[in-house]
């Protein structure tokens, strides 16, 4: 018999993971003014003559540095998030009876403290990462990364102390 917790912990991890990859990709972490977009790999203008967006990356170094580091962690929360979820899959048939899922837990709390870490960095240093832009606000993908940490922790915490039952 299956733990009626483990399809609910299984859909709070893939709606964490979700926010997870959509906060990393998409371009919403900085919105500078009507039709303008900044996130953690590139700033973007709409164009309305075009009606197009016209994307230019950042430099290598520099005044973003702090921005390397939360792109950084971003990365690494998306990939401890998923290596968490192959974890739990591949220890649901291993695992004998009563085990804990340690190891997809303590995954899963790496995945959120990166996370945690990532929009701190950019909230502390957002007169940094823009420079001359300090006019804006944060956009929903920033918000969405800020979502995604109570879930991963939560999660993961919860894949600790919950015991295979079959």
């Amino acid at each position: 018999m299956m733990s009626p917790l483990l399809p609910m912990l299984l859909v709070l991890h893939l709606a964490g993971l979700v926010l997870l990859y959509i906060a990393t990709i998409h371009n919403a972490w900085w919105v500078p003014g009507e039709g303008q977009s900044r996130d953690l790999w590139r700033q973007c203008v709409y164009s309305q003559s075009g009606r197009q967006w016209a994307c230019t990356g950042f430099g290598p170094a520099g005044p973003e540095d702090w921005l390397h580091a939360s792109q950084a962690l971003m990365v690494v929360s998306v990939l401890f998030s998923s290596g968490s979820l192959l974890s739990f899959l591949c220890q649901l048939y291993t695992l004998r009876k009563g085990s804990l899922f340690y190891l997809t837990g303590i995954l899963q709390v790496f995945a959120g403290l990166c996370v945690l870490v990532s929009a701190l960095i950019y909230t502390l240093h957002e007169r940094q990462i823009h420079g001359a832009q300090t006019q804006g606000s944060f956009g929903y993908s920033y918000i969405l990364a800020w979502l995604s940490f109570p879930l991963t922790v939560c999660s993961g915490t919860m894949y600790i102390h919950l015991r295979k039952l079959d």
